[in-house]
C-alpha cells in the first residue's frame, strides 16, 4: 500500500510539473504575440485631412454658451482636441469620462471640443445628460467636411499655432492618448512612428548605418 501511495505521489507530482511547464510556455507564446500585434494607435484615416496641415478656420456659436474658434493661432497657447462625437454613438458615450477627466489634467495646455451635427434640441438633452456643459460644443456640417471626417468617434489634434499635428479613429483611451504619444515623438500617428520604427530596424538599412 505505501508503495502504490509513493507511486501515485510521484505521478502527481509529475502532472503538477507538466501542468507548470505549459502554463509557462502558453504565456511565453502569448508575450510573444503581444510583441508581434504591437497597439498602433488611433487609425489614420486615408480621407481625413494630413497632419502638418493647417487646421481650417471657423468662428461658431456653441451649444454651451459664447463662440468657439477653429484654426489660427491660440490666444492662450494652448492644443486643441478637436473630438467629433455622435449623440447617438455608443462608443463616444463610453470615452466622455475620459474626455471629461483629460481637460480636468491638462485645462492649462489643451482645450477639448467637441463637435457634430444634427439636431439641436437632440444635442442640448445630449449635454444635458452626460454633463457636458464645461465643454464647447458646436453643431455644425461644415467643420465635418472641412476636416473630412468619415468616422466616428474621431479626434483630431491641432495645436497652439494652428497646425493639425495628430489625427484618428478613436475607440479607447489607449488610442486618445497615442494622438499625444504622437505629437510628442513628432509624428503624425503611432503608425507612422512605428513604420519609421521598423525601417531603421532592417538588416539593410543597419548596414547602411
Amino acid at each position: 500500500m505505501n508503495h502504490a501511495l509513493i507511486i501515485s505521489s510521484l505521478l502527481n507530482w509529475v502532472a503538477t510539473l507538466g501542468l507548470a511547464l505549459a502554463v509557462y510556455a502558453l504565456a511565453r507564446q502569448i508575450g510573444l504575440l503581444h510583441e508581434r500585434i504591437k497597439p498602433v494607435g488611433a487609425l489614420s484615416l486615408g480621407k481625413s485631412i494630413k497632419a502638418g496641415e493647417v487646421a481650417p478656420g471657423f468662428s461658431l456659436p456653441s451649444l454651451t454658451g459664447g463662440s468657439i474658434s477653429l484654426g489660427g493661432v491660440s490666444a492662450g497657447g494652448q492644443n486643441t482636441l478637436l473630438f467629433f462625437l455622435s449623440e447617438t454613438c455608443p462608443v463616444c458615450k463610453t470615452l466622455l469620462p475620459i474626455l471629461k477627466s483629460i481637460r480636468s489634467q491638462e485645462r492649462a495646455s489643451l482645450r477639448i471640443i467637441l463637435a457634430s451635427d444634427g439636431d439641436t434640441d437632440r444635442h442640448r438633452e445630449f449635454i444635458d445628460t452626460h454633463r457636458l456643459q464645461d465643454f464647447p460644443y458646436v453643431l455644425s456640417k461644415d467643420v465635418g467636411l472641412a476636416y473630412q471626417i468619415s468616422k466616428l468617434p474621431y479626434g483630431v489634434l491641432v495645436d497652439a499655432k494652428g497646425t493639425v499635428v495628430s489625427h484618428g479613429l478613436i475607440n479607447t483611451r489607449e488610442h486618445l492618448e497615442s494622438l499625444f504619444e504622437a505629437q510628442a515623438m513628432g509624428y503624425a500617428s503611432m503608425q507612422a512612428y512605428q513604420l519609421a520604427q521598423s525601417v531603421v530596424d532592417t538588416p539593410m538599412y543597419k548596414k547602411v548605418l
